[in-house]
């Protein structure tokens, strides 16, 4: 990514980078993090992260200015506000963000920079690496369209074998699963008490306070929520596991995305979160959150990604790293979804993705304000294996991350017309990964 912050600065004589400190880079064990996060602040403060943070500027070619411009001119940015869904618009009264903002629970600093400012950062001591940040964004959806909840449950948990795993008494109750997303519909029917947590972060990362009670400032983010951990609505299910809590944050789209969505990262582990769903991503391979992924896993944290609606020979970061679990859409018929994203890369472990193909084609879940709607994407997929993973770790308690991932890619199997390069392992089966785990 050095790359990526080179042509930046030749263009704009500032780039937004993330800093990875040595503290933190690929920690060994969750001791060695918990030891390196004792040494820190909750509260970001420190004398060496203050110096780190002199390294970056306040620019008025920054993103961050521009959004700060925007807002004092009275131009509404929060998705919230435009849909109508939120009272609040970004607060500028007390000026702009800082320069640099340092995540205590990732270990990562961000900001923009000079080439004075990068060269300082690089002879640090302190860090391990500095990264470039491309455009990060959701992961839309290739079709919305209404729908009417008919059936008992849906096809892509029929298919997965789930209800089995509900009649031995599995709900995946009391497994917190961060939900980085536009939100979710607390009203919803199928998410009331599905929301243990919920926070939103303004259009420069910054952590709204008071919060709102849980709200979508979309539609997606409750679509994936109830897919997960949607409760029956009448005896009719749309959630995986119905027992599970959610850690739900408005992180997406719009404004410093990257800053939104470490801020969500950050958030979201400081929560004591087991799993980690994330429909969202760069386009194509970057490094820029590879560091970030490999912290998750020494946090005994299962990061699930949408690996992308682009097609064949396309993916996305995150959920191109080895270290994530990559997920695309397959539909009722068994066939893989035309958009699903898949490709191969040059690396001993782990070379192709996705890991594995889910329901993602003529999903049906919650619609904000009530009601449901079907959704086509890879965003959709991630769900359901956020939630099955809910449910294994519900089972077996002493299981790792690893090992619930592990049990999950045993049960996967190829279905008839379903070809490797497309669909890596295939489709999971719960009741095969229970029986593995």
């Amino acid at each position: 990514m050095f790359t990526y912050i080179v042509q930046e600065l030749k263009a704009r004589g500032v780039a937004q980078v993330i800093v990875t400190l040595k503290a933190y880079a690929r920690p060994s064990s969750a001791l060695s993090v918990a030891r390196a996060l004792s040494g820190m602040p909750a509260n970001a403060a420190g004398p060496e992260i203050e110096k780190l943070a002199r390294h970056f500027v306040a620019s008025e070619r920054s993103q961050t200015n521009a959004l700060f411009v925007a807002a004092t001119a009275g131009r509404p940015l929060r998705a919230a506000v435009r849909a109508g869904r939120a009272k609040r618009d970004v607060p500028i009264d007390a000026g702009p963000p800082p320069p640099g903002r340092f995540y205590p629970n990732l270990g990562v600093l961000l900001g923009n920079v000079t080439w004075e400012g990068l060269a300082g950062l690089q002879a640090s001591s302190q860090v391990e690496a500095v990264v470039g940040v491309p455009v990060f964004s959701l992961i839309r959806p290739r079709k919305i369209a209404a729908a009417r909840l008919t059936e008992t449950v849906t096809w892509g948990i029929k298919t997965m074998s789930i209800p089995p795993l509900w009649k031995q008494g599995l709900t995946g109750k009391d497994i917190l699963i961060g939900h980085l997303d536009t939100g979710v519909d607390g009203k919803h029917p199928a998410l009331k008490g599905a929301v243990a947590s919920f926070t939103e972060f303004d259009d420069f990362g910054r952590e709204v306070k008071p919060a709102l009670k849980p709200f979508d400032s979309d539609e997606h983010g409750t679509h994936t929520a109830a897919t997960i951990a949607g409760r029956p609505v009448r005896g009719k299910h749309v959630g995986v596991a119905p027992g599970a809590l959610l850690a739900s944050a408005v992180s997406i789209e719009g404004g410093d995305v990257v800053a939104r969505v470490l801020g969500g990262m950050d958030w979201a582990v400081g929560q004591g979160v087991r799993i980690l769903s994330m429909s969202l991503g760069f386009r194509g391979y970057t490094d820029a959150f590879l560091a970030l992924v490999q912290l998750l896993r020494a946090r005994l944290i299962l990061p699930i990604f949408a690996v992308g609606n682009e097609g064949p020979g396309t993916s996305r970061s995150p959920g191109n790293f080895a270290e994530a679990l990559s997920v695309g859409a397959f539909d009722l018929l068994g066939n893989v979804a035309d958009f699903s994203s898949s490709q191969r890369f040059e690396r001993l472990h782990d070379s192709l993705v996705p890991d594995l193909v889910a329901p993602g084609v003529d999903v049906i879940s919650a619609k904000p304000g009530g009601g449901y709607q079907v959704m086509d994407g890879s965003s959709m997929a991630a769900p359901h294996v956020a939630g099955l993973a809910a449910l294994l770790m519900e089972a077996k308690p002493d299981k790792s991350a690893d090992e619930v991932e592990e049990a999950i890619f045993a049960s996967c199997r190829l279905r008839r017309g379903m070809i490797p390069e497309r669909v890596n392992r295939g489709v999971p089966d719960a009741v095969q990964a229970l029986a593995m785990l």
